[in-house]
């Protein structure tokens, strides 16, 4: 196992379609796998694609922690878990916008809008497949891993261009907002329901 270097945005690694995987259990599929465990743990992530470490390969790693969602009830946890050619299916045209971040794009966050309900499959290590139906943060890290796989990195999923900047600048405007909001004497205030809304977006995808 070891710590790789992770390719950061104009990579060209990350524009291109990685490749399908004929084999999971072939040594150098788990070997690649083991390294990307090693790297978004290094990284602090919770899921990573082979692409961004540079390997043009269709396997994604994952991890949804117990409450990582933000306490959005929908979600379900996920314990660490290797997917070998992944395939996502919307099951709602229903979105979920929820603030992401990248390895692959240091100190950057995006308010992206995905599918709240998705079914995805692929196989396992062992080469058993696997499918599991999914919401809330759960969905998202999914989609947001599995989209590297495509060439595509979330900030080509917005729509909204202005709720795309540095985490620290972020971190800021929570801050005001719920200072101002803590000012006001209703509960239902519009600044308490702004606060209230950037507050269940800052559980952040990071992959």
């Amino acid at each position: 196992m070891a710590v790789i270097d992770i390719a950061r945005m104009g990579h060209p690694v990350l524009r291109r379609r990685a490749d399908e995987i004929a084999d999971p259990t072939a040594p150098e599929i788990h070997a690649l796998v083991a390294d990307m465990i090693e790297t978004m743990r290094a990284a602090g992530g919770v899921g990573l694609a082979a692409p961004q470490i540079k390997v043009s390969r269709r396997v994604v790693i994952f991890t949804v922690p117990e409450g990582r969602g933000g306490g959005d009830p929908e979600d379900t946890a996920q314990p660490l878990m290797a997917l070998i050619n992944p395939v996502i299916e919307p099951l709602t045209e229903e979105t979920k916008l929820s603030w992401e971040g990248c390895l692959s794009l240091p100190g950057l966050r995006g308010a992206v809008a995905r599918p709240r309900r998705i079914r995805y499959r692929g196989l396992t290590l062992e080469g058993q497949s696997f499918e599991r139906v999914v919401t809330g943060f759960h969905a998202t890290v999914v989609q947001h891993e599995c989209d590297h796989l495509d060439g595509i990195l979330y900030p080509q999923r917005m729509t909204d261009m202005s709720l795309f900047g540095y985490k620290e600048e972020w971190d800021d405007t929570f801050r005001e907002i719920q200072a101002r909001a803590e000012n006001q004497d209703s509960a239902e205030s519009q600044l308490a329901a702004e606060a209230e809304r950037f507050n269940r977006m800052k559980a952040t995808v990071g992959g």
